[in-house]
């Protein structure tokens, strides 16, 4: 009887043991990296009865956790992969909207810009449609300053972000190590801990939502490894992130991993999980956005500010700049970063823009391999720009800018890293105030002779020779040469015979060219004129203009070109910055061909679309993959209440039918004993 009572005893046993793990599962039905347990009975051993064995009942061998390897590491990647894009869409959707809308992107202030531009050519003596010109101008570049401002905060969010998850990364992966070490203990006294091998599991995973990762098991502890194979944890020992100012660009924190006394940058090889996103996105979209972003307002203030320079304002004078300086004291000095850890004392880099047209989008790592002389890579893919000098006269124009020292001396080693259009947006500003100023006008006007008898027409003077606003020098000297070497007189000589003869005269009645032309025909006159100073000395140069003569002049007509006065109803210079609109000034090759400002700017904002509309398809691949891997981990490995629920009804029944084994043997004992 006593075996009988002890078989029903383990059924009971093994009944009320089931139950409990039964309730421990329904328990943590809601925890994430709980894994479903199951007992494992086996049989005591039998009893030999004569030549037969009778079992003895059952005994709890262990309790299982349901978890498979291959499904959890498949739901590691995936979770580091859904990170990492959902992190990625995250950045890129607000700089998309803010690209593209009409109320904070560039392409509306750029239309309105020249819109009012148009209205001020119509009407180029009134001050109020050049005053809107002038607040158009101020919108546009506000507008170019707050859409900078913008990226540049998105800048200080991935840094402080940065910061911020190194810590989480650091905070997980030391509850690892001590998982690790809780796990090594139990396992060597009392077997499988199954509620710390889940903590495990569910420190990794969520390491994997902030950084991508790959686990080894190595002797039942996960050694833990970045994608880049720098280890994180290795049993129980840590390795910890931390950020760190760019020693090539201070203003982009670096990802740093601390191997005791060492620290390694590990940015450019880092991906995967949150982490892994916002470096990735700051690298392929944040960092080229400003620099197309600069280069545009490069481009905008350049191109404007020359051909405004070109021409004649309503008082008369040669034209002011509308934008400001784009080789500004502050402005040169800001596109080089000196690398932490050039030799004491070392000077820093000047680069001045000269030519807007050649710019990229491009930054550029310039080392020196002696005190003068420098290499340059274009970054990111390091494409080798050449050795240069600093002592080469000219500097050197490397992809549309020039550098030079400022202060101090330079050795070998010394690096700088050059952001030529970075800030450029930030720095736009609109310095014209006075909309007398603005100069609509060009600079010569023809006029005819007023006893002039045959059919002659003209068209109005172009000036060919270009001032240049970055030199002063030569566009004083032909402001001079304009101011006092005019007006100069076209006179055509004896119409009886083809080609009819003309001869240019300066303001003294001085030969100082001449020419001929096929009546009846358009006739393209390029003219060059002696320039002279107020005293009348010889400056040395000439300037040169076209204009174009049709019909048949009679003898002696003659054509007068003289600089444009104050108060000019002329729009042509105005109508040269409209043209500017769809010129092509970005990107221009040695043929002269490009795009306009206006085409870069919708390129920039096409581009940052399609990788928006990319980043939500894969957020969304990477999310449906995260979904699918996690089923398939809760298939297996998760509660399922209406199975637990059917297990308890059936241990339920176990537990009554031991009961009645356990009653059987007590009512045959008791039968047994009042027998006798």
């Amino acid at each position: 009887m006593a075996s009988l009572i002890n078989i029903g005893m383990s059924g009971l046993g093994a009944a009320q043991s089931g139950m409990y793990t039964l309730g421990n599962n329904i328990a943590n039905a809601d925890v994430e990296s709980y894994s479903r347990q199951q007992n494992v009975q086996k049989t005591k051993g039998g009893q030999q009865v004569g030549q037969v064995f009778i079992g003895t009942g059952t005994t709890l061998a262990d309790v299982r956790r349901v978890y498979n390897a291959f499904l959890e590491n498949q739901l590691r990647s995936t979770t580091s992969l859904s990170s990492d894009a959902a992190s990625y869409l995250n950045q890129i959707t607000p700089l998309d909207t803010a690209l593209s809308s009409s109320d904070t992107g560039i392409t509306a202030a750029l239309q309105s810009f020249f819109s009012t531009l148009q209205d001020a050519a119509a009407k180029p003596t009134e001050d109020a449609s050049r005053q809107l010109l002038l607040t158009s101008a101020q919108s546009l570049s506000k507008r170019f300053n707050t859409l900078s401002a913008q990226l540049n905060q998105q800048n200080s969010n991935i840094n402080s972000n940065m910061a911020a998850i190194a810590d989480q990364v650091n905070n997980l992966t030391k509850t690892i190590a001590d998982l690790n070490d809780q796990i090594s203990r139990v396992t060597s006294i009392s077997g499988q801990p199954n509620d710390l091998l889940d903590q495990r599991d569910g420190a990794v995973r969520e390491l994997n939502k902030l950084v991508g990762t790959d686990v080894v098991e190595r002797d039942g502890n996960y050694d833990v490894y970045l994608k880049n194979g720098q280890a994180l944890v290795l049993g129980k020992t840590t390795q910890t992130l931390g950020v760190e100012p760019s020693a090539t660009d201070p203003t982009r924190m670096s990802l740093i991993l601390n191997r005791g006394s060492t620290k390694m940058d590990i940015t450019s090889t880092t991906s995967g999980g949150e982490l892994g996103g916002l470096i990735r996105y700051r690298k392929e979209t944040l960092d080229p956005a400003l620099n197309e972003l600069g280069r545009v307002a490069l481009v905008v203030a350049d191109a404007i500010n020359s051909q405004l320079a070109q021409g004649i304002d309503k008082n008369g004078n040669f034209g002011a700049t509308l934008f400001g300086d784009i080789n500004s004291a502050a402005a040169v000095s800001q596109r080089s970063i000196a690398k932490s850890g050039n030799s004491a004392g070392s000077g820093n880099l000047d680069v001045t823009i000269k030519d807007t047209g050649k710019l990229t989008t491009s930054d550029y790592q310039v080392t020196f391999t002696s005190a003068t002389g420098y290499s340059v890579r274009k970054l990111p893919e390091g494409t080798d720009m050449g050795s240069f000098d600093l002592g080469d006269t000219p500097p050197p124009v490397i992809d549309g800018f020039t550098l030079s020292l400022n202060g101090g001396g330079l050795s070998a080693g010394d690096s700088f890293k050059i952001t030529p259009t970075r800030n450029a947006a930030a720095g736009i500003e609109t310095v014209l105030t006075d909309p007398k100023r603005l100069a609509l006008a060009a600079p010569l006007t023809a006029t005819s002779g007023a006893g002039n008898k045959g059919t002659g027409v003209i068209t109005q003077p172009t000036l060919t020779s270009e001032m240049d606003i970055y030199d002063a020098t030569q566009r004083s000297q032909l402001q001079t040469g304009l101011k006092y070497s005019t007006p100069v007189k076209l006179v055509f000589g004896d119409d009886s015979t083809s080609p009819q003869a003309y001869t240019l005269y300066d303001a003294k009645g001085n030969s100082i060219g001449s020419g001929t032309i096929i009546p009846g025909q358009e006739n393209k006159l390029q003219l060059s004129v002696p320039m002279v100073d107020g005293s009348g000395n010889p400056l040395g140069s000439d300037f040169t203009f076209e204009m174009s003569v049709s019909g048949a002049p009679k003898n002696g007509d003659s054509y007068t070109v003289a600089l444009t006065g104050a108060g000019s109803a002329d729009n042509r210079n105005a109508q040269s910055v409209i043209d500017l609109q769809t010129k092509p000034t970005v990107e221009v090759g040695t043929n002269g061909k490009g795009i306009s400002f206006t085409d870069a700017y919708a390129k920039l904002v096409s581009n940052v679309g399609g990788k928006a509309g990319q980043a939500q398809m894969d957020s969304d691949a990477t999310s449906a993959l995260h979904t699918s891997a996690l089923d398939s981990r809760n298939g297996l490995s998760g509660v399922s209440v209406d199975e637990e629920t059917g297990n308890l009804i059936k241990f339920q029944q176990y537990y009554t039918a031991s009961s009645q084994i356990i009653k059987a043997a007590q009512e045959t004992f008791a039968t047994l004993i009042n027998s006798l």
